[in-house]
This record gives C-alpha cells, structure tokens and sequence, in this order.
C-alpha cells in the first residue's frame, strides 16, 4: 500500500499521483461543494501501549454547487492511502464512476486538494471515500489518547477521544472543516469488546468484527446537521450514572470508576439545568440522549459536543469532603455553561469564527441564568455578573484588545478568540441587552432566532434582526431604534466608554460625555476612541429606586461615529448624589464632578446600604481606576472605601481586593510596602474580627456569600498576616501532618484550605511542602489535585521553585498537560517565583509552546509583575528574539507587554503620591 502523511511540510514520498505545490491559498473553503451527509468508520487499537493507532474511511456525499474539477477539504498528520480513494457520481441512472487524477496540499491552511478525472457538475450528488491512518496523538487535540492508573491493579489504562474545536477534526479524518459546512454524520466505531463506545448519538446496533478476535463494530443513529468541531467519540472503559429526566432524553454521566462517585452533584444538577433550557427557549433538547464524559485530559475544562460533553476530571469532580462551596458554584457553572451550548452553538451555529462570541457568550450569561433558578440561595447571578464586568474593564482598557466580533484569518486567530473578551465581555453585553429589553423581548426574540435557524448558521446581524422585530411588537424599543445599530457599537469595536458626568447645580442638569477609557496614559482617547449606544438608567439620594434598570434615556452616535451631546434634565440640587448605571447594568465607566464624589463618600460613610450593593461595587471599581490613569487621585479613592469597615457584603470587598491586589503585585517590589502592609492590616481587621476569623463557623452560616466573604478574607489576612491567621493556619497543617492516614482524614476546614495549604508552605519547611506534594500524587479528587497545585507555589525558597518549575514541565512526571500552567502561574505569582517563572520561560520558550497546553496563560501573571523600564526591555528583547516561537501566541503577547508599560507608568505618575496618600491615612483614619 501506497501511504503518506501530510504534516506541515508536505513529504515526497514517490506515490503515483504527484504531490504538487497547492494552487489555492485563500483561507477559506471554496464554496463550489457542500457535504450532504458523513459516514465515517474508525478502528481504534488501545491494545498495545507501544502503537496506540486508529485507522479508517471517511465516506463523504458532496453536492456540487457549481461546476469544478477540484474537492477542497481539510487534513492535517493523517496518513491517507491515495490508491484506495475512490470517486463517483450518484445518480438516478446510476453511480458513474470519476477518479482522482493528482492531489494537493496546502500546509499553511491544512488544505488537502484533489483534482478530479472529470468535471464535477452543479446540481449532481457525488461519493468520496478516503481511507486514512494515524497515530493517537499526545497534544489534546483531535483524536487522541488519554490514561489513568488502575487503583486496584496499578495498571496504566488508555483510552481514546476527540477535542475537535474549534479546527482540529482535520486531525481525526479529512473533512470540511469549517463551522458552516453542516451534515449530518454516521459514525461507526471498531475496539476491543472490553471497552465501551461512545458518541454524539445513541447506538444503533453492535456487530462482531470479521477478521479481528474479540473486535466489535458500534454503528450509531444519524445525527442532526451538526459542525464538524461538534463531532465527538471515545473508546473507554468508564462507568457510568444515569439520571432521571421528566421529558425522557437518556441523561448518563461517564467517569473512570474510581471516580464516579464523585459524579453525583453534576449527575443530579445536570438534568435540571438542561430542563431549565427547555423552558427558557421554549425548544426542546432535540436529541435522544446526553453523556457527560469525565476525562483525564481535556486542552479545554469542557467542551460542548453535541450529545457528548466533555468535561477535565480537576473540573468537575466534586467530593463533600474535598471541595469546597467555591468549587461546587463553578462545577455548577461549568456545567450549564456546556448545556447551554446544546441551543446556543450546537442548534444554531456561528457561520464562522468571527461570531465565537455568539457560542461563548450567550453560554456565559446563560449559565447564570440556569444557575441562579436552580440555587437561588447562592444570590450567584450577580456576582457572576459583576466578575464578568470586572474582568471586561481590565482587559479590554488595553488598546490591542480586540473587538467581541472579531475578523479571523488565521487557525491561531480562532484559538485565539477564546478569551475573556469572547466570553465575559460577550456575556455582559448581553445582559446589558436583556436589561434594557425587558424579559418578553429577550425570550421572544432568542426563540425566534433558534427557531429561524435551528440546524443551520447565523451571524449576529440575523440575532440583532429577530430581538429589534420584538422589541418594536412588545414596544420595548422606540421604532426609531435598532438593535443592529445599538449592539454594533458594543461588539464591532474595541474596548468600552467613560460616561463623564458633570452636574449644573443651579439648572437641576447635567452635561453627559464619553470617550473610550485607556490604561496606557500616553496614548490620546481622543484619536483612539469611539461611540458607544449607553442607555442611561440613575437614581438619586431621594429616589434610590436602583432595581429600575430600563433606560431612561441614550447618549447616541452618528451614522459617522460621533458622539451627541447630551443633557439629562430634573435633577437634584446640590445635597443629593446621583448615580448612574444601576447595578452596573451596562458596561461602562462612569466619573462624576467633585461635589457629587463628595456627597457619595458621605452617603458611603454615614448610610452606605442605602446604596445598591452592585453600585457600591462599582463606585469602588470606578474610582480605582480613575486613580491609577489620573482622572481622580488617591486621596479620593481611598476615602470612598474608607466605609468598608464597616461593609459586610462580599461583592464590594471583591472589588476593593481585585484591585488593591494589583497594587500589591506592584508595591512589594518598593521601599514603601510596609506602609502598604499596615493599611491592609487595618482595614481587613475588622471584618476578619466580624467573621470570627480562622474560627470554622461555616456550618452557621445562612447565606452562601457570606462563606465566599469568609474565605476570600481569611486568604487575605492571612497574607497580610492580620491577628492570629498564620498560627492559626500553621495548626491546622500541623494537625493534618499528625494523622496517621491524612489521604483519608484532613482536618482542616474544606473553604479554607487554599489559605491553609498556602500559608504553611509560605512559612514553613521543606518537609511541609513534601508532605503537601505527596497528597497531590495520591489525591484522587480532581478539585483537590487543584487547590494543592495552586498553593505548591507558594514556597519562598527559591530551590524548591525550581524544582516545582522542572515538575511542572516534566512530560512524564505526575502534573498533567493541561495543569502545567497553573504550576507556572503559582510559580509566576510569588513575589520570590516571579524572577524563576520569568528566566525559565525565557529559556525554555520553544519547548513549552510546542510541548504544552494553553501556553497564553502563562504572560499575564508575569506581565502585572513588571515594574521598571529595565524589566520591559528585557521582555520586549525577549519577545523579538522569540518571535517565531511567540507567533502562536501574538495577541496575549501584546496585551503582556502593554500591561507593562502601563506599569511602569504608574510608578512614575503614581507612585509616591499613593505612598503618601497611604501614609496620611494611617495616620487620620481609625479603623474600628
């Protein structure tokens, strides 16, 4: 047989028909073909550990669209036997046979290119098979291997799957590897008769192998029209829990059977959510069943195959006695963001990457819906929200962030897209839409779109088009406005606006501008801003009404992108506040004049809770942000969180401590950190003192808040070594090395051993963080594997650093692929690690983005850290010797060393008059 493979660079391998220079470079797929239906069969051999392989046909039914003598499709390190391939057209009168007559490759664009006997005709129904070979991979993509250690017979067991999102089913069988070429897909899967077969559909029937012993052959049901990247299958040896669903779809979570019984949460949570989406959509799950497959190894914590969800074991196992409330809230979210995926993404489908967000948003703000109707205890909606919003302002503030809907050209531009602008910054426009909207249009108009263009693909103009047709019937929306208009400007461009508000007090009005908010301080708004559609809902002192969030009226732009003057009338004179955005229901920023930053600092000080929690949240956001660009100055800004000793609500204290710990990454590298150390040790006192500090109290604890509240401070009173939260700390370690079994037993309280484990190495000794060590390698519980590798990084002895750095990249020591980077980040994130993380990423660049998983999240933990010119030059140096090995990664890159420069702005601008004002405090303030 002859046989090739096609890798990045095509290979001579003297076959009979010519490998030839590919004549086609454009990035997309012609669009003279479309497949009609997929029928793919795959033998898969997990027997021999040494020759881990799947071979197979992929038998395409091609329409042609328009007369054409090529067949385009993807293909990328298969080996395909080109003698076998055969052609013909299917017809009425019969199959009439067509051949291939030479072939192509395009290595750039994963191209394979077929040029035919005969000239395909328009209108004609055509049957390609290509047989084909490959290696299952080690790199977490395509069809790959997995494995895990028997507990019983520690025997190493392997199993197979796929992770084709977003381009990677070109690496399991040639194919139309696009989002908006849709078929329907049999698959038929061949594997030892010991192991399990699954895929997006039910089985049909089972047959034996004729020639292979003990071989079977699962044929599955045809699926619905689905994308290639949703295609998914396995071959295992798993358990399984089912679970009961009232509307009759087969619900089965899939784990390896040590771990199933760790399964019961999202096997119980599940079915609930996806019931919710039944009802929420008004459009039912339209396929007959749902697996949840829980892996060792999966590039992404999920990924949402239709009928086939794939879910890392660290992500989803979930132990009373192991994981913690916040582990249990993002299992939670975790899973009803991979549901919600089934209708958005799954049923209706983006045409190409462009509209990722369409897929990662709507999941991302979905979920939190789902979440929130089946925990309403949890009050998660809003704190979901308000992270969301958090983590849009900091990233998209940089000036090579990119817009939501974003032009891809490239592979590496699609992984790319997987940001936190696609999903956070997707999911708080649109909240900010269903605000504004009100609950009838939003639902009615998602329905309409689902259902206009269920098992097809849409771009976002086809959503705008269906919510602005029920915004104007429920009269929602004045006819004189459209959704296309006003979203447009949130999605099509970069970054977001700050509403600058200045007060006549004398006229009762107010003068409204915007401008695009920038970190980096030396570039102009003005020649890099835009227009944003902001509706404007407020409230004042008298009214407090903050739960009215429809608009009370617009700041506009032109058809040209300028921004209209606006004026807001019948406002309060000159003893109330104002405040606008309620519950922070719009992505935006907002600065006041003086006199009215005034009033709130007093309403703050003297009756804070008469403000929205979300808008106390905000305020602080807000004014820390306009410190560190100059907009306000420190003075300012400290006295609005001045009332915090006195604030006992978690998302105000998550906003003041994700900012402050900025600050901190910065101030640590100064002469002046000590005065920082004492404010932060006054102002955590008093809340660390209301919560009864290290004391485990939770099981009194009504709201789920406040145990998120409880943790988040301990951790940081803890670090800022606040009362007894070290000795405390140090105890309960020293309790859980004292057991006789501590794999079995462990004393210390579940929310609070992230600041345990991390304090006890931070302060103690080489034996503690081995003993630390030795129960991740023998933890079974993913959640737990987690929390320990987020705490063994915070040694302060550098040998020890080191010798977790080479653990972490070491292919064949117990860290996994897809954890390496959170070693890294644990590393990267110690003030002692930063100067490691950073020398062992510059000299083992080449190896680690070849080697390893998910390579951007290794700069930004790095990147805040950067404080002096000579540091930035030295990435900036590093960054242009690396410019091959870094190409993949170009975009993180960027907003890496542009986070940098806006770091050593700071410094300059900032630093001594924030030491000062810090100072002053600590002298003027008495925290109680």
């Amino acid at each position: 047989m002859k046989w090739f493979f096609i890798y990045v660079i095509a290979l001579w391998l003297g076959l009979s028909m010519a490998i030839l220079e590919s004549s086609y470079n454009y990035y997309r797929l012609p669009t003279s073909l479309r497949p009609q239906k997929y029928y793919l069969r795959i033998l898969t051999q997990l027997e021999s550990p040494e020759e881990l392989r799947f071979s197979g046909t992929s038998k395409i039914l091609i329409e042609a669209l328009e007369n054409t003598s090529n067949i385009t499709l993807h293909s990328r390190d298969l080996a395909i036997d080109e003698s076998q391939i055969t052609l013909r057209q299917i017809s009425d009168e019969g199959d009439l046979d067509n051949c291939i007559a030479s072939t192509e490759v395009n290595p750039i664009h994963d191209f394979y290119i077929l040029k035919t006997c005969q000239e395909l005709l328009a209108g004609h129904v055509y049957e390609l098979i290509l047989p084909f070979s490959a290696e299952l991979n080690r790199q977490l993509e395509g069809y790959y291997r997995s494995s895990y250690l028997d507990p019983v017979t520690k025997e190493t067991r392997w199993i197979s799957l796929t992770q084709f999102a977003p381009s990677s089913a070109r690496l399991a069988f040639p194919c139309f590897d696009e989002p908006g070429y849709k078929a329907p897909f049999i698959v038929i899967l061949g594997y030892h008769k010991n192991y399990t077969a699954l895929s997006n559909m039910p089985v049909k029937e089972t047959k034996p192998d004729k020639s292979l012993p003990d071989f079977v052959w699962n044929e599955f049901e045809e699926s619905l029209p689905m994308s290639t990247y949703l295609v998914a299958y396995s071959i295992n040896d798993f358990a399984n829990k089912p679970s009961t669903l009232p509307n009759s779809v087969q619900f089965r979570t899939w784990a390896r059977s040590s771990a199933i019984d760790q399964c019961d949460f999202a096997a119980e949570f599940g079915p609930k959510v996806l019931q919710y989406y039944d009802e929420f959509f008004d459009i039912k799950f339209p396929l007959p069943k749902i697996d949840q497959f829980v892996v060792p190894d999966l590039s992404y914590s999920a990924m949402e195959n239709w009928g086939l969800v794939t879910y890392r074991e660290s992500r989803f196992l979930f132990s009373p006695e192991h994981s913690s409330l916040a582990d249990q809230q993002q299992l939670a979210y975790l899973v009803a963001h991979e549901l919600a995926h089934q209708w958005f993404g799954n049923l209706v489908t983006m045409k190409w990457w462009t509209d990722l967000w369409l897929n990662e948003g709507f999941a991302t703000y979905v979920s939190s819906l789902g979440v929130e109707h089946i925990y309403p205890n949890w009050h998660s909606k809003d704190r979901g929200a308000l992270s969301s919003l958090m983590t849009t302002f900091r990233l998209d503030a940089l000036m090579c962030s990119h817009p939501i809907s974003r032009p891809i050209q490239m592979v590496t531009e699609i992984e790319e897209s997987f940001d936190q602008i696609s999903y956070q910054k997707g999911s708080s426009v649109l909240r900010m839409m269903h605000l504004f909207l009100g609950e009838d249009s939003f639902r009615s108009g998602l329905k309409s779109y689902l259902q206009l263009y269920a098992y097809k693909n849409a771009e976002q103009d086809n959503l705008w088009e269906c919510l602005t047709q029920a915004a104007h019937q429920n009269e929602e929306l004045s006819q004189n406005y459209d959704i296309k208009t006003i979203m447009d400007s949130w999605t099509l461009q970069t970054g977001y606006p700050v509403v600058n508000v200045i007060r006549d007090y004398a006229s009762k009005t107010a003068k409204l501008t915007q401008e695009r908010y920038l970190r980096d301080t030396d570039l102009s708004r003005a020649d890099n801003g835009g227009c944003w559609w902001v509706p404007l809902s407020y409230t004042t002192k008298e009214e407090k009404d903050f739960s009215n969030t429809a608009p009370k009226a617009w700041v506009e732009c032109t058809k040209t992108g300028e921004s209209l003057p606006k004026t807001v009338q019948d406002l309060p004179g000159s003893d109330q506040w104002v405040i606008f955005n309620n519950q922070l229901s719009t992505p935006y920023k907002v600065n006041y004049d003086a006199q009215n930053w005034k009033l709130l600092i007093e309403t703050l000080n003297s009756e804070f809770e008469s403000i929205h929690v979300i808008n106390r949240a905000q305020l602080i956001d807000d004014v820390l942000y306009f410190a560190w660009t100059g907009e306000q100055d420190y003075e300012t800004a400290l006295r609005v969180i001045d009332y915090l000793q006195r604030e006992r609500e978690l998302l105000p204290w998550k906003s003041t401590l994700d900012n402050l710990k900025l600050l901190s990454k910065i101030l640590r590298q100064t002469p002046n950190f000590g005065f920082f150390k004492r404010y932060m040790k006054k102002l955590l006192s008093p809340i660390y003192e209301h919560l009864y500090g290290m004391n485990d109290t939770f099981s009194s604890i009504q709201q789920q808040n406040q145990i998120l509240l409880k943790t988040m401070v301990v951790d940081w009173a803890c670090e800022y070594q606040v009362s007894d939260c070290v000795s405390r700390a140090q105890s309960y370690f020293r309790r859980w090395r004292s057991e006789a079994n501590p794999d079995e037993k462990n004393p210390i309280p579940i929310n609070f051993r992230s600041t345990v484990y991390c304090t006890a190495i931070r302060h103690g000794t080489d034996e503690d963080w081995d003993f630390l060590w030795t129960r991740y390698k023998k933890s079974n519980v993913g959640s737990e594997k987690q929390t320990i590798l987020s705490t063994l990084g915070c040694s302060r002895e550098v040998w020890i650093l080191q010798r977790y750095l080479k653990a972490a990249f070491d292919p064949e020591g117990p860290i996994r692929m897809h954890d390496s980077s959170l070693s890294f980040q644990a590393v990267a994130s110690n003030e002692v690690g930063f100067h490691l993380a950073k020398d062992y990423l510059i000299d083992n660049v080449d190896s680690i983005i070849k080697n390893f998983d998910r390579p951007t999240r290794l700069l930004p933990p790095l990147s805040e850290q950067v404080i002096t010119a000579r540091n930035l030059n030295e990435f900036k140096e590093f960054v242009k010797s690396s410019e091959e090995s870094l190409e993949a990664v170009h975009l993180v890159v960027q907003q890496s060393l542009e986070t940098m420069v806006t770091n050593v702005q700071w410094m300059k601008r900032n630093y001594h008059q924030f030491s000062h004002s810090i100072q002053l405090h600590l002298e003027t303030i008495s925290y109680s």
